[in-house]
């Protein structure tokens, strides 16, 4: 059990850095893996391929994302920039350690709501540009987008939530 264990980290590792597996351990893994697994081990990528996509997806997006500060003015035109450039930036990191890696990370207990949140109010932002046509409900939106990244990004550095909800607790307490 122990060696089987160790030869499928093996055979991980060795896709990561983009060798080959062997044929047996495919058939192995083919036969308990999930839908994730499968879609993994079938993203195979060099790893300069990996690091094209990543600079191609972040540097997209964070045009995206300053292009969205030209129609500040116009909520919907900048909901619609602002989040397609939030969706490019995340999937940018997925190029680098891989989409079912990316998922779990974003699944993880400790930044499960945020993640929901981050998500969740990138679909309000873009249902309300695109079908409602609220420009309050949209800049509300991307309002709450923007908190949710920022609190998503801070889930990745160790400590820093906390740090951050302390300095906020003493700047907005109200007694004196």
């Amino acid at each position: 059990m122990m060696m089987e264990t160790m030869n499928r980290a093996l055979e991980k590792a060795k896709m990561l850095v983009g060798m080959e597996p062997d044929e047996e351990s495919i058939a192995q893994e083919t036969q308990s893996s999930s839908f994730f697994d499968d879609f993994d081990r079938n993203c195979t990528l060099s790893t300069k391929q990996r690091l094209y996509g990543f600079a191609i997806c972040l540097s997209s997006g964070l045009a995206c994302t300053i292009m969205s500060m030209l129609v500040f003015f116009n909520p919907i035109k900048f909901g619609i920039t602002f989040t397609f450039g939030n969706f490019l930036a995340i999937g940018s990191t997925a190029f680098l350690i891989g989409p079912k890696r990316q998922i779990d990370m974003m699944l993880d207990p400790v930044r499960i709501y945020a993640t929901s949140i981050y998500i969740a109010s990138m679909i309000i932002a873009l249902f309300s540009a695109f079908y409602v046509h609220n420009k309050l409900l949209t800049l509300l939106a991307i309002i709450l987008e923007f908190g949710a990244l920022i609190w998503y990004s801070l889930s990745y550095i160790p400590f820093a939530r906390s740090a951050v909800s302390k300095v906020m607790v003493s700047c907005f307490d109200t007694e004196f």
